[in-house]
This record gives structure tokens, sequence and C-alpha cells, in this order.
């Protein structure tokens, strides 16, 4: 489980043409394959989608609410190929920070949403879906940097079975104290899925608009 490498599978538009690009980080069980085909509900048709994948499709091999040292050495490792992801599109591509959008769904939202906090600044959006901060109640959240008011929605039901809504709210208080632009919505009683409604929401928000307030 230990993940090696560092290339990753793309949609949409060819890399050295695109001007921007959304990395897609899957979840456990999952693909970079099964995440790429989220691209097919993205209106903006400007962007290169780009998907590493996990070594036996899983991050790392416990919750993420369990303490970290539980998780290792396979969530550090985790975070270095999203590290080596980000490396390779501003060097081999000359891709700028702000031009780079971040999507996770589940165990990719919390790998995403963690590398995201412990490497702040300004994105051109960050998308994370059934998923919030690594770590047990408590885990310090000291995290440095400005995220210079990046547009971040946090999407996810008011009863995951695998995420409890108090994380996703502790989520969203942190990176709103990073100076992120954060839009959150609980919806009531769904499953531990990507609904219609959230897939909206990072349109609006890749649009320019502010969809309406969040759902508690």
């Amino acid at each position: 489980m230990i993940h090696s490498q560092t290339t990753f599978r793309t949609a949409g538009k060819p890399l050295e043409e695109a001007q921007k690009v959304m990395i897609l980080v899957h979840g456990r069980g999952g693909s970079a394959r099964d995440i790429l085909s989220l691209s097919n509900h993205i209106e903006d048709k400007d962007f290169a989608f780009v998907a590493p994948e996990a070594h036996g499709s899983t991050w790392y091999p416990y919750s993420f609410l369990r303490p970290m040292t539980e998780n290792e050495p396979y969530l550090s490792s985790s975070l270095d190929i999203l590290a080596s992801v980000r490396a390779q599109l501003q060097t081999d591509f000359n891709f700028k920070l702000p031009q780079l959008y971040w999507l996770g769904f589940s165990q990719g939202s919390c790998l995403m949403l963690e590398f995201l906090a412990r490497n702040a600044t300004i994105y051109g959006g960050i998308f994370g879906l059934s998923g919030g901060l690594i770590g047990p109640a408590g885990t310090p959240r000291d995290y440095e940097g400005s995220f210079g008011q990046t547009p971040v929605f946090l999407g996810c039901s008011d009863h995951d079975s695998h995420v409890p809504k108090e994380r996703v709210l502790e989520s969203e208080a942190v990176f709103r104290r990073m100076d992120a632009d954060v839009t959150t919505k609980l919806y009531p009683n769904f499953p531990h899925s990507i609904n219609e409604d959230e897939l909206n929401v990072v349109n609006l928000l890749l649009a320019g608009d502010r969809p309406r307030p969040a759902v508690l």
C-alpha cells in the first residue's frame, strides 16, 4: 500500500492546451477511471482533468477518524502522491497554483482536504464531497498559510455512514479561519454518494456564482 507511482490518468482537454486543470481524488475501493467520469458532469469544457490512483484502491487502511499514526506510513505516502501530482503539473505543464482545482470524494476527499490544509495557498477551487480533515476528535488544526478567498465547497449527508457532520463543520471552520470562501451543504438523510445538487454547486462555483445558503 505504499504509493510509489506519480503518474495519473487524464480526461478533458490535453494538458498542453488547457488553461486550468482539476485534480480528482477517488475514494476507497474506487479508481482513477471511476473519478474521472465526473468530468462528464463539469459544464466548463476548458478543463483538463487528472486523477492519480491509489495502490490497492485505498489511500490508507483505516478510518480517517483513527489516530494518524495508525494509518502510517500509507497516509504520508498518499499525501506525497498529491504533492508530486501538483509539482508535475507546475513543472512539466507550467500551471500556476490558481489554475489548479481540486475535487475529492470520500477517502479521496479526506486526503485532499488534509493535503490542502497543510499546503494552503490560492487555488482555483476546492470541492470536498463526503469528507473532512483527517484525525480523531481533538486533533490540533494549527495549519499555516492562507487560501486567499479560494472558493471551497464541502458537501455531505447529515447522517453519513462514514463521515460525521461534526467533522464536516469542523473542517469548514478551519478553512474559513484560513481565509477560504467556504460553502457547506449537509443533505438530510442522503446516502454516502455524490448527488446532483453537489455537482450543480460545483458548476455554479466554477462559473463564479455563489449557490444558495447551506442546508443544515
